[in-house]
This record gives C-alpha cells, sequence and structure tokens, in this order.
C-alpha cells in the first residue's frame, strides 16, 4: 500500500477528481426523494442504489452536504443500551463500521477502542449492572469493572478518591469506537452517485402536494418534482418538515454543544465520559480532545454555542483531567437534537401510504449512521418494515410501547 501510494503521489499528468458530480437540474419525477443530505439520507440513498437496484433517487440538502447534525457530533459509535431492540439495532449498527472503509473503499478512520462510562455512585454501579447483563445477553461486549480496573483502562483519569465525584467503578464496552464523520457522508455520497443518485445541494423543501393519503409531489426552492416514495431523514429539521407533510411528531429540540481542543500527544486511547458529570472526552487521530456533555437545559432550533455551556463542559473534562487545565480551546460548536419522549428514533412507516420517518435522533444518530440507511433502504424497497425496525415505529406512543432508553445517554440529558 505504501508504495501504491508514493506511485500515485509522483504519477505525471494526475487529473483531479471529484467525489460527487456538480447538482443537476432537478428532473420532473424520482423513484424516490430523500429530505436531508446528512449521512442519513446519504447511506440510504447508497444502500438503495447498491443493494436494491433503486437508482433514480433524488437527496434534496438545504444546505451543503453533510452540514447539518452529521457534521457537528462528537462522533461515538456504541451499542451498549437498555432495551434489546436497541442493543440489537446498534450491535449492527457497529458491525457496519467495522467493514464500512472497506465495502465503500473509502477509509472512514473507524477507531475501535472502547468506551468507558464511570459510575460516581452505588446506583450508577446498579445501573451499569443491568446495562451489561442485556447487552451480554443480545452478544455485545459490555461488562462492570471496578475502580482498580478503571484505573488500568484509563491511567490519567481522576479518580478522587473520598471526593464529591469518587469513582467507584465503570461500565466497559469494547466495542465502542469512534470514526471520521465527514469521511462516512462522503463515502456514502461517492458510491451512490456513482450508481445515479443525484444529489442537490442548497435545494430547501417548501412543501408538498397530498392526495388520496399520499404524497404526490415535492415542492422545493429550485421547482416541483413528483415522487414515487419519500424519506424523511433531515436531522434537526424533522419536526419542521413533518409539519409540512400534516404529520405531528413528538419531537422537541434542544442544542447539543461540544468543543476541541488544541492537538495533544497522544494519550487517551479510549472514549472516556461520566453521566454525573454530563461530560464525555475523545481524542481525536489530529491529537485533539473532544469534550461533549449533556444538551442545552431550554428548548431552541438553534447552531449558536454559548458561553455557559463552553464553562460546563470545561468544569466536567478538568474534573476528570486536571491537568487539562492549561489547554487551549480551539473551537466549539453546537447542533440540533430532536429528542423523542422515550429518547429513542422514530423510524419507519407514517400515516401517509408513501411516506417513511427516519427521524428523532436525539444525540445518537451518528453511531446509527449505516444500520439506519440499509434498513430504511430496504423497507423502502420492500415496502415492508424490517423487524429490526418495529419496536422504534411512530405509533408506538399511541399503544404505550415506550423504549426508554434516557439513562443510557453517554451524559445525562
Amino acid at each position: 500500500m505504501p508504495i501504491e501510494l508514493l506511485k500515485y503521489g509522483l504519477r505525471r499528468g494526475h487529473r483531479p477528481f471529484r467525489d460527487i458530480p456538480p447538482t443537476p437540474d432537478l428532473r420532473k419525477h424520482y423513484d424516490v426523494v430523500i429530505i436531508g443530505g446528512g449521512g442519513h439520507g446519504l447511506a440510504a440513498a447508497y444502500y438503495l442504489s447498491n443493494h436494491h437496484g433503486v437508482r433514480n433517487v433524488a437527496v434534496l440538502e438545504k444546505g451543503y452536504l453533510a452540514g447539518g447534525n452529521t457534521a457537528r457530533n462528537t462522533t461515538t459509535v456504541r451499542s451498549n443500551y437498555l432495551t434489546p431492540p436497541s442493543i440489537a439495532f446498534y450491535r449492527e449498527g457497529v458491525s457496519l463500521f467495522e467493514a464500512m472503509s472497506e465495502e465503500l473503499g473509502f477509509n472512514v478512520m473507524f477507531s475501535q477502542r472502547g468506551q468507558l462510562t464511570l459510575a460516581h455512585s452505588d446506583a450508577a454501579m446498579r445501573s451499569f449492572r443491568l446495562r451489561a447483563e442485556m447487552g451480554n445477553h443480545v452478544g455485545i461486549r459490555a461488562e462492570l469493572v471496578d475502580a482498580k480496573t478503571v484505573q488500568e483502562l484509563c491511567p490519567h483519569v481522576n479518580m478522587d478518591l473520598g471526593g464529591q465525584h469518587e469513582v467507584l467503578g465503570g461500565l466497559w464496552h469494547a466495542d465502542g469506537g469512534t470514526a471520521r464523520h465527514d469521511a462516512v457522508a462522503w463515502g456514502y455520497a461517492k458510491r451512490a452517485a456513482e450508481k445515479g443518485v443525484e444529489i442537490h445541494q442548497r435545494t430547501e423543501v417548501e412543501g408538498f402536494g397530498i392526495a388520496n393519503g399520499r404524497i404526490t409531489e415535492v415542492r422545493t426552492n429550485r421547482g416541483t418534482i413528483a415522487a414515487g416514495q419519500v424519506l424523511q431523514a433531515a436531522g434537526g429539521m424533522n419536526g419542521r418538515i413533518a409539519e409540512m407533510a400534516g404529520i405531528p411528531l413528538p419531537i422537541r429540540c434542544f442544542p447539543l454543544q461540544a468543543m476541541v481542543t488544541q492537538p495533544l500527544k497522544p494519550f487517551l486511547d479510549i472514549l472516556l465520559s461520566s453521566s454525573n458529570l454530563h461530560t464525555y472526552l475523545v481524542q481525536s487521530s489530529r491529537g485533539e480532545i473532544v469534550i461533549g456533555g449533556g444538551t442545552d437545559p431550554y428548548q431552541l432550533a438553534s447552531t449558536r454555542s454559548s458561553l455557559p455551556q463552553k464553562e460546563s463542559l470545561a468544569t466536567g473534562a478538568l474534573q476528570l483531567m486536571p491537568f487539562l487545565h492549561n489547554i487551549k480551546i480551539l473551537r466549539q460548536w453546537a447542533g440540533i437534537t430532536d429528542i423523542t419522549p422515550d429518547f429513542s428514533p422514530i423510524m419507519g412507516a407514517s400515516p401517509l401510504q408513501n411516506y417513511w420517518l427516519d427521524a428523532g435522533w436525539g444525540t445518537w444518530g451518528f453511531k446509527a449512521t449505516g444500520v439506519a440507511g440499509k434498513r430504511m433502504a430496504e423497507t423502502i424497497a420492500t415496502g415492508r418494515v424490517p423487524d429490526i425496525l418495529a419496536p422504534f415505529s411512530l405509533e408506538r406512543f399511541s399503544r404505550f410501547e415506550l423504549l426508554n432508553e434516557m439513562g443510557a445517554t453517554a451524559a445525562g440529558h
């Protein structure tokens, strides 16, 4: 591989190539219109075109490719949830990340380094024991560890022995990892475009034509198009888009902020989180320390970052690793999380016959990029919701069959 890379670099007459073609004019009709050019929408386009032969597909993106929540998350990949349906779903998501670079021929820089969630109380230890046992039952690697093992896994963490945030143990999830978010989106986009999928950036959906319980047309700022099937995967805009289709979703939006420090020499080779401190840390491939936490405490559909949240994230990070106190913050950003009452997504059918939902992801959207795209593509291609998605239906709220995953967040919300 290094020799081939050297040959490639020294080759004369090299012509730069585009990963995706320029935005074309809109056609009058598409078999499938996907609203949202983030990771989920692009993954669905890839699986439709490559696995199901559905290639008359348009991806409509209001802004630029993967410029929403796909570009505004902290790239954690894991499957250590509470309920069997969630664990099984995210377990498949992790397995797709493990093979993603090879399948796409595009390096998504997946680093499976394990995730450690700290327990600061006996109640947290009991909760983590439940999650470990549920995970093992469904087939993932999760185990309850004591304080000594925590120190072995992460020698740099402040144990705060006898203090307010003393570490009693933790939940070790060896399957956890991280991947490069923009590479994931562009990998899916490139391979979908090669099969004929059209990606329309700067194309905003403004409304729908609806007749006989079906979407007949999608109205955009660049014209109106007819659609056989429509998939909504619009991240923080999911509630607004669904309202245009006359579908009220049980979603509330909160900002989710994160920030990154200046690069440091590698020292943190796991993902570290604390629900009590509402903080998690991971070191990127560039050496930066990515610091994330819980959502802002108020509803707002905004991507503006704030000083109070920066102080909150810094406080948690310094509690876990006090030696970071002189490190400079390089960037801070915010995404818009669309959160459901049970902290689980909504996937599958909607009240309209040809309108499919991929919404309500809250803070868990990135880790489900591949599996959500794969399974929603299967749903659209076959017209049948697969069993793995059935528990996440919109109808669960009317049946009171909720999937409560609030206690499985990496940082409390």
